[in-house]
């Protein structure tokens, strides 16, 4: 695993990773090689479970969910 175990970051430091990760996904997306896009997957997914394992209970936009995009009128997937 590339770099620190999330679950020893404190709260302060695990935001940072994670706001880090996320400013650097779509230029990973677009030129990082199989390998880099791999690694930046396992590692984001890495952060986000531990954010999320941490945080059950986190607010959630009403707006975020599917019943609020329809409400917006929205197409979701498949729904067209």
């Amino acid at each position: 695993m590339t770099g620190v175990d999330p679950s020893r970051l404190d709260d302060q430091q695990l935001m940072k990773e994670l706001e880090n990760i996320h400013r650097t996904r779509h230029d990973t997306l677009l030129y990082g090689s199989n390998d880099a896009l791999r690694a930046h997957n396992e590692r984001m997914a890495q952060l986000e479970g531990e954010y999320l394992r941490r945080n059950p209970r986190r607010l959630v936009s009403a707006s975020r969910t599917r019943e609020g995009a329809r409400e917006r009128g929205c197409v979701e997937p498949g729904d067209a």
